[in-house]
């Protein structure tokens, strides 16, 4: 009686049996699925091929996923080890040619694609649009480059290229005599602050649509509970507009913002002051006779903007202080003291949270704190301030004005003018 082979046993099996060996297959494929590398997989799919016998390629191949010229493969080099280089899986050459390889030109066309405002070229056609994977895997197929956005992104990470948002950096052309400018602004603001006298910083912060809209940023929530919000943030579902205007008393480290509800004008700002002069400042400088506000170059406080100027003479009037007024020059405005004493720290105390109602923003400006102890106060102003205000030359003539020597555009004084009897 002859002894059968493994593999005339496996052949003579069962379909049950058959199938339960590979369903064995199948499980240890799978358990060593991640371990194994390209010719270790074919030659276990062969080995298992070969256990089963003759006409066993198809099932094997079904149950590992490795194609049968593949097992075909395995199974000759299982009879006769081809003689690989150390660590090498294939032999010099094999596989798939790459992209770069078969398309020479691929390369220098996508880098021209998405190089920066595509290396300057007025007419291409991706000058003005979103440079995406899909978008750039398009073009280069209309350009006669056979590619898949999968592709193009492995490809755009080779060349180095990523992701990037906008960073903010141009501050405008320098003036001349920017640094001389700083210079004169630190020193009148130690000057104001040696001799007691007032010295502030003022400035309007970016405008908020008031209602349930979505403000960046988090704030901790019970998980799966996150803050509803519209979908939308269209003016028309606002409940108004808030425009809050700030006021940094540098040497006290205090705060002071007027939320406005109609519009930003020097009429509005030099209001801000007003009130908070009235409310706060005339009694941390009982014995003051002159303040001193640094502001922008330009906006409601700017210093070509002439209701500025006459607000100010009225509020000089007054209160019988001199103002005297130092402006950044123009693109600094990030030099500005409020902007990294006082709305940063409003910023991210009301980060994440929406602004609702004008009650909110309230309550939300007025509990900024920090740990070197700034402290906020804010009101709400629902004054009108229209805008396209004319002022005539016969009232700027009247101003009691004095210009400094360095550029009297920004640097300058308003006194007072005389009491009529």
């Amino acid at each position: 009686m002859g002894i059968r082979s493994e593999g005339q046993a496996s052949n003579a099996a069962s379909p049950e049996d058959r199938e339960v060996l590979l369903e064995g297959i199948r499980k240890r494929f799978g358990a060593l699925s991640g371990m194994m590398n390209e010719r270790v997989r074919r030659l276990a799919a062969a080995s298992e091929a070969n256990t089963l016998g003759a006409r066993s390629i198809s099932a094997v191949s079904a149950a590992t996923g490795v194609s049968r010229k593949t097992i075909a493969k395995g199974i000759g080099e299982l009879s006769a080890p081809p003689d690989l280089a150390a660590g090498r899986v294939r032999n010099a050459g094999g596989g798939a040619k790459r992209l770069v390889d078969k398309d020479p030109t691929l390369l220098p066309v996508l880098d021209s694609l998405v190089g920066p405002t595509t290396r300057g070229d007025p007419m291409s056609p991706l000058r003005w649009t979103l440079k995406s994977v899909r978008v750039l895997a398009a073009e280069l197929n209309r350009l006669g480059h056979k590619i898949c956005p999968r592709s193009v992104g492995r490809l755009l990470k080779n060349m180095d290229y990523s992701l990037q948002s906008n960073r903010k950096r141009h501050e405008g052309a320098d003036h001349p005599d920017r640094d001389e400018q700083f210079q004169h602004i630190s020193g009148t603001t130690q000057e104001f602050i040696a001799s007691g006298d007032p010295a502030i910083s003022v400035d309007t912060k970016k405008k908020e649509l008031i209602g349930e809209f979505k403000n960046n940023g988090k704030e901790w929530r019970p998980s799966g509970l996150p803050q509803d919000v519209n979908v939308y943030d269209f003016v028309s579902l606002a409940v108004g507009k808030a425009i809050p205007h700030g006021l940094y008393d540098i040497a006290n480290n205090e705060g002071w913002v007027t939320v406005g509800i109609d519009h930003d004008t020097a009429a509005f700002a030099v209001a801000s002051i007003r009130k908070w002069w009235i409310e706060i400042g005339k009694y941390r400088y009982p014995e003051a006779h002159k303040i001193l506000i640094t502001a922008d170059g330009g906006g409601s406080n700017g210093y070509r903007t002439r209701l500025w100027k006459t607000e100010l003479q009225k509020l000089a009037d007054e209160f019988g202080m001199a103002i005297t007024v130092c402006h950044f020059p123009p693109g600094t405005s990030k030099w500005n003291k409020i902007e990294h004493s006082l709305f940063s720290f409003i910023s991210i105390n009301w980060r994440g949270k929406p602004l609702a109602d004008f009650q909110t923003i309230i309550h939300l400006i007025g509990s900024t704190k920090t740990t070197k102890g700034l402290c906020v106060r804010c009101a709400l102003d629902i004054g009108s301030y229209p805008t396209g205000i004319e002022v005539t030359d016969e009232a700027m003539a009247s101003l009691n004005i004095v210009r400094n020597d360095f550029h009297g555009e920004w640097n300058y004084t308003i006194l007072p003018r005389p009491q009529r009897e």
